[in-house]
């Protein structure tokens, strides 16, 4: 069983200095978050991530750009159904690349209040922008574990704050190898083909990555349609049938 730890920016990530060294077996920081933890294996940026951010690598540690997970993300349908945040990015180049039996998160929770909204103190929270992938948070964090569980993988979080907007169940880091890929429930695997389906119909797939350059070409009703699919496939955790997670109208 392997296990990778995501890592974002919120200020609880700075928790990874409480893990013991070899609990992950890959830790994959998103961005700025290299800088908490010496131990990262990967990190993962985009494209117009600043280069004075960028780490220098020693033995074991790689750089991941668009190169590496663009066509990683392709392979579970793209950046519109998959939802265009690095939290999300991250997770789907790891179950591809890493194929992982279960990946943690931590950091990664999206809510963005009060004066310290990373570890570093006041920052721009990404996914709150205008972006016709980022309008249900929930269900792309609905997506990915229902996609990972069908890859024989478990999507976990080890958030301890009240609030996220990941869907993933929550795990305490003493819990964590005890996890396994949710089991189907009843509907959900019909709910996921339809789902599937619908992406194929639609076509929404950009090879580049950069859906940003096509969006007039993307019908936002349906994108939300299809949103509501996967929450509703995951069943009774993503009990928020009626989010009010709909960032842009």
């Amino acid at each position: 069983m392997s296990i990778v730890l995501i890592l974002g920016s919120a200020p609880d990530c700075i928790r990874v200095k409480e893990f013991a060294p070899g609990t992950f077996d890959a830790i994959v920081a998103i961005n700025n978050a290299w800088r908490v933890t010496s131990n990262w294996t990967h990190s993962i940026f985009p494209y117009d991530f600043p280069i004075d951010n960028i780490p220098e690598t020693k033995v074991g540690q790689v750089l991941v750009n668009e190169d590496d997970f663009v066509p990683a993300q392709n392979r579970f349908g793209g950046f519109i159904y998959a939802g265009g945040t690095m939290a999300f990015t991250a997770g789907y180049w790891a179950l591809a690349t890493l194929q992982p039996s279960i990946i943690a998160y931590l950091g990664c929770d999206m809510v963005y209040e009060g004066k310290r909204t990373h570890f570093y103190g006041r920052g721009e929270p990404d996914p709150l922008r205008q972006d016709p992938t980022l309008r249900m948070l929930e269900a792309k964090s609905a997506r990915l574990e229902l996609i990972a569980a069908g890859e024989g993988c478990a999507t976990v979080n080890l958030s301890k704050k009240k609030s996220s907007r990941l869907v993933f169940r929550r795990c305490s880091i003493n819990d964590l190898d005890k996890s396994t890929a949710i089991p189907a429930r009843a509907g959900t695997m019909s709910l996921v083909r339809t789902a599937r389906f619908m992406e194929q119909e639609l076509a929404y797939h950009v090879e580049s990555g950069r859906y940003w350059e096509e969006v007039d070409r993307f019908d936002i009703e349906q994108v939300d349609r299809l949103d509501k699919i996967w929450l509703e496939a995951l069943g009774e955790r993503a009990s928020f049938k009626n989010p009010q997670a709909v960032l842009s109208r």
